[in-house]
C-alpha cells in the first residue's frame, strides 16, 4: 500500500517526523518496506505559459515558443513536443536548470535558433513514463512559481508491507485511523454528506447470490462530462500511489479504493440492458475483460451481469463491452460488499491480480459502501459534473458479517504480555481503536468495530494492546516453566539421528511445498492421482505431491541455474496418495545427488555420482536400524527412472522405497546438465529398530571358506546370497561378497561371483570334514535354485 504522507496529514497531522512517523507504524505491525521522494532531485524548474508557438523555419516538427516565466521578458524555447500551443501552461526548466540524471540546462541554438530553456515532459522531470508531450498545468497555475513548490514534490512516499489479516489497512482512511491511535491525534475525513438526487432515474438491480454479495449499492448519474481533466492534486495523489490518470470517471473510482479501501466501478449506463443481475456464471458463458483478454467462465464464479450478456468479474475487473470512455455522458455507478469466500482465488484462476480483488479477498468493511458511494458522487458531480439519481441499495442483513462480542481477562493479558495493565488504560486503548468496551470485574466484553474483521478471539485483542502500548515498552521476562523427560522408545530411530546421518555423508536439509507443479508430477508418477486444489497459490502448485521428488527437482534446477553443479539435497515430510474417497498420508524421506562423488580438488580425478554411491549412502541409514541386511533391493522399473539403473526396495517383503537415476528423456526435458541419481524411501521403516540382545561370544575359532559360482547374468548377488543362507545352517555367521567377473573362463551371458563365508559354532571348533559337508549342501541348494556351477 503506497501513500502519500502530504495526503495522510490531511486526515491526521501527527507532531512527528517522517522517520519517527514510519518508525511507529513498523512497530505497530504496519511495516514500512520504503520511504522515498514524491519526486526525483531537480531544481530551476518553473511554472511557465506559452505566449506564442510558431514554425521553426527549418525543421517541421520543431516550434519556437515564446513563454512567460515570471520575472523578465518573455523567452524564446525551441520545443518539439506535439501538444505545444498558446495558452498552455507548462514546466519551464530554466538556463542553469538540473534535471534528473544530473542533465543541465543550458543557452544552446537548434537548426540555428536560440533556445533558452527547455519544456518538459513529466518523464524527463522523473513524475510518470508519460512523454507524448509536454506536462500539462492547469490553467492557473501562477506563472512563474517553482514547480516543486506548486506540486509539493516536497511530500514523502510510504510503502506499507501488510501482512493479510490487516485489509483494513489498505485505504488511507484505514492508516490514519492508526496514525490517530498511535500518537492521540484526531483524525478528520472529508466529507462524504449524502448527495440529494436531482433526477429520479433508476437502474433495476437483482441479486441472486446474496450470500456472495450481501449489500450492493447502485446510482444512476446523467449528464457527465468524461472529457474533463482530472484535477492536477488528484492525479498527483494516484501517481504517487502507482496509479496513472485515466480520465475523471476511472480516477474517480481509483481514488476511492486508495481513500476507503472501497473498489468501485462505473458501467457505462448506455450500454446496459434491462438491470444489473448479481449473480453466478453460467455454462458457457465468456467476458472480454478490460484488458483485452477473453475469458471462459467457471460456474463458481460471481458476475456481475445483465439481461444479454455478463458485464463484469465481481469484486476483480470489468468487462470491455460496458467500460465508460471519452463518449460515456452516463453512468451506473456500482459500490458493493462481496465476500472474501466469493472473490479468493478466482483472480489467480483466470491469471489475473487486480487492487480490487486483492482487497475483497483480505476483506471490505461492510458498513462503508454508502460513504464511499456519497464521496464518490460528490467528487465526480465536481469533477465532470452531471445530475445523480437516488442511491439504490440491496442488502441481506442474515448475510453480513456478524461479529460477537470477545471476552477479555486481566489475568490473560498480564500472562501473555508479562505486564500488569491498569484497568483503565487497556479500556482506552480499547476505545482508541472504535471498540466498545464494558467492565465486568477484572474481565471485559469487547465490541469489535465492522472494519477489524481479523480480531475475533481474546488473543486478538491482547496482540492490539501490545500493539499501541509499544512492543518496546513490554519488559523482557525469562520464560519458565517445568521440565518434563519425553520418553524415547528405544524400538524407533529418531528422525532427528536419520537427518544427521545424511549431514554427516554431505547432504543438505530442504523444505519444500506440498503443493507441486501438476506437468511434472504426472511426468514423475503417472501412475497415481493427484488431489487437485480449489484455489491454488499458482498454477505451479496446483496439486499435492505423491511424491517428494518433484519439489527436489526444483530446488536442483534452481541450484544449477545458478552454477551450483553439485548438489546433495533430502527432505523429510508427506506425501499424499489418493485412495478411492480418502487420501493417505505417507511420512517419507527423499532425496537426490547429482555432480560429483566429491567436491572438487587436487587429490583424484572428479567422477560422476552414480546409483552406487548413493545406495551406499541409503544402506548408512538402514544401518541405523540394526537390521540392514532386513532392507533388499532387486531391480524393477519405475517411469521416471533409468531403465537397468533402478531398484525397488522391500523390507519383510513389503515395497518401501525407490532408488534409481533419473531417465535421460526426463534430464533432458528438464535441462538438467548432470546425471541425477534419485531415492524415497518410508520412514516409519526406517525408524524401526531391531533391539540389541546379548549373545555369548565363542571361544572356538571361526573358519572362512570361499566359494565362487557361475549364474546368468539375470541372477542377481543377492539372490546368491540368500540361497546360501538359506542352505548353510546356523553356525554361518556371514557372508562377504568379494568378486563378481566376466570374461576368460566364463562363457557368455554368464558371471563370476565370489563370496566369502565364515563359519563359527559356540560350542566346538568345527573341522575340515564339517566345513566340507557344509559347502556341499550350499553348493546342491545353488545348483538346484539358480542354475549355479562352481567355477573352475
Amino acid at each position: 500500500m503506497r501513500f502519500s504522507e502530504a495526503w495522510l496529514r490531511e486526515w491526521v497531522n501527527p507532531p512527528v517526523s517522517t522517520r519517527d512517523l514510519a518508525g511507529q507504524l513498523t512497530m505497530a505491525g504496519l511495516e514500512v518496506d520504503s520511504v522515498m521522494p514524491a519526486a526525483p532531485a531537480f531544481t530551476g524548474v518553473v511554472v511557465a505559459e506559452i505566449l506564442s508557438a510558431d514554425r521553426h523555419p527549418d525543421a517541421d516538427k520543431l516550434r519556437v515558443c515564446r513563454v512567460a516565466a515570471g520575472e523578465g521578458e518573455p523567452l524564446q524555447v525551441v520545443c518539439g513536443a506535439p501538444n505545444a500551443r498558446v495558452g498552455l501552461h507548462v514546466p519551464l526548466a530554466r538556463e542553469g536548470a538540473r534535471l534528473p540524471g544530473d542533465l543541465r540546462i543550458r543557452r544552446a541554438r537548434l537548426r540555428g535558433v536560440e533556445s533558452r530553456g527547455m519544456l518538459c515532459s513529466a518523464r524527463e522531470l522523473g513524475l510518470s513514463e508519460e512523454h507524448a508531450g509536454l506536462m500539462e498545468l492547469p490553467a492557473d497555475a501562477p506563472v512563474g512559481t517553482d514547480l516543486r513548490r506548486y506540486l509539493d514534490l516536497g511530500d514523502q512516499v510510504l510503502d506499507l508491507d501488510l501482512t493479510p489479516n490487516r485489509g483494513d489497512c489498505l485505504g488511507l482512511a484505514g492508516i490514519a485511523r492508526e496514525v490517530g491511535v498511535l500518537n492521540r491525534c484526531p483524525v478528520t475525513a472529508p466529507s462524504a454528506a449524502p448527495v440529494a438526487a436531482a433526477v429520479a432515474d433508476r437502474f433495476p438491480v437483482t441479486v441472486e447470490a446474496a450470500a456472495d454479495c450481501p449489500r450492493y449499492l447502485g446510482r444512476v448519474i446523467r449528464g457527465l462530462d468524461a472529457r474533463a481533466p482530472t484535477p492536477l492534486w488528484m492525479q498527483e495523489r494516484l501517481r504517487r500511489s502507482g496509479l496513472r490518470s485515466l480520465g475523471p470517471l476511472v480516477d474517480v473510482t481509483n481514488y476511492l479504493l486508495l481513500e476507503y479501501g472501497q473498489p468501485l466501478h462505473a458501467f457505462d449506463l448506455a450500454r446496459l440492458a434491462d438491470g444489473i443481475q448479481v449473480r453466478r456464471a453460467r455454462a458457457g458463458e465468456r467476458l472480454t475483460l478490460l484488458d483485452g483478454r477473453e475469458i471462459e467462465l467457471d460456474p463458481e464464479t460471481l458476475v456481475i451481469a445483465d439481461a444479454r450478456r455478463v458485464l463484469a468479474l465481481a469484486g476483480i475487473m470489468g468487462g470491455a463491452d460496458s467500460g465508460v470512455g471519452e463518449e460515456t455522458t452516463d453512468v451506473f455507478l456500482e459500490c458493493a460488499f462481496f465476500t472474501p469466500a466469493a472473490v479468493a482465488g478466482r483472480a489467480r484462476r483466470y491469471g489475473l491480480r487486480t487492487e480490487s480483488s486483492h482487497r475483497f479477498e483480505r476483506g471490505v468493511d461492510p458498513a462503508i459502501q454508502t460513504v464511499a458511494m456519497e464521496r464518490a458522487t460528490a467528487l465526480l458531480l465536481a469533477i465532470a459534473g452531471g445530475s445523480p439519481g437516488p442511491v439504490i441499495e440491496t442488502a441481506t442483513p442474515e448475510h453480513l458479517p456478524r461479529r460477537a462480542a470477545v471476552r477479555l481477562r486481566s489475568a490473560r493479558i498480564e500472562r501473555l504480555l508479562g505486564v500488569d495493565l491498569p484497568g483503565g488504560e487497556v479500556e482506552e486503548i480499547l476505545q482508541r481503536l472504535g471498540m466498545e468496551v464494558e467492565r465486568d470485574g477484572s474481565q471485559w466484553r469487547v465490541s469489535v468495530p465492522t472494519h477489524r474483521f481479523d480480531i475475533d478471539s481474546e488473543v486478538d485483542l491482547i496482540e492490539e494492546l501490545a500493539r499501541v502500548y509499544g512492543y518496546d515498552r513490554l519488559p523482557g521476562t525469562r520464560p519458565s516453566g517445568g521440565v518434563a523427560m519425553i520418553p524415547q522408545p528405544e524400538g524407533r530411530v529418531e528422525v532427528g539421528r536419520i537427518r544427521t546421518a545424511l549431514v554427516d555423508r554431505g547432504y543438505q536439509e530442504v523444505v519444500t511445498y506440498s503443493f507441486v507443479d501438476p506437468a511434472l508430477q504426472a511426468r514423475l508418477a503417472p501412475n497415481l492421482d493427484s488431489l487437485s486444489l480449489t484455489n491454488p497459490l499458482s498454477v505451479e502448485l496446483a496439486v499435492l505431491r505423491t511424491s517428494l521428488w518433484t519439489g527436489l527437482l526444483k530446488v536442483l534446477i534452481h541450484n544449477q541455474n545458478r552454477q551450483q553443479t553439485r548438489v546433495r539435497i533430502f527432505e523429510c515430510g508427506l506425501r499424499f496418495i489418493k485412495q478411492q474417497s480418502e487420501i493417505k498420508q505417507e511420512n517419507t524421506i527423499s532425496g537426490l545427488a547429482a555432480g560429483g562423488t566429491y567436491p572438487e580438488q587436487w587429490g583424484s580425478p572428479s567422477q560422476a555420482v552414480d546409483f552406487y554411491d548413493v545406495k551406499s549412502d541409503l544402506e548408512a541409514l538402514m544401518d541405523l536400524t540394526g537390521r540392514n541386511e532386513g532392507f533388499i533391493f532387486t531391480p524393477a522399473v519405475h517411469p521416471a527412472l533409468h531403465p537397468g539403473q533402478t531398484a525397488r526396495i522391500h523390507c519383510k517383503g513389503v515395497p518401501v522405497g525407490w532408488l534409481g537415476t533419473l531417465h535421460p528423456e526426463l534430464q533432458k526435458e528438464l535441462e538438467v546438465a548432470e546425471r541425477v541419481v534419485l531415492f524415497e524411501l518410508s520412514l516409519d521403516h526406517l525408524q524401526e529398530v531391531r533391539m540389541p540382545a546379548f549373545q555369548e561370544l565363542s571361544r572356538f575359532p571361526a573358519n572362512r571358506r570361499d566359494l565362487a559360482v557361475v549364474v546368468d547374468e539375470a541372477v542377481s548377488a543377492a539372490a546368491v546370497r540368500e540361497c546360501i543362507v538359506r542352505h548353510a545352517p546356523e553356525v554361518l555367521q556371514e557372508v562377504i561378497l568379494f568378486d563378481v567377473y566376466r570374461g576368460k573362463g566364463v562363457e557368455a551371458g554368464r558371471r563370476s561371483i565370489a563370496f566369502g563365508l565364515i563359519f563359527q559354532d559356540s560350542s566346538r571348533t568345527l573341522a575340515d570334514q564339517d566345513m566340507d559337508a557344509i559347502l556341499a549342501g550350499v553348493v546342491a541348494g545353488l545348483e538346484q535354485e539358480l542354475g549355479a556351477t562352481l567355477r573352475g
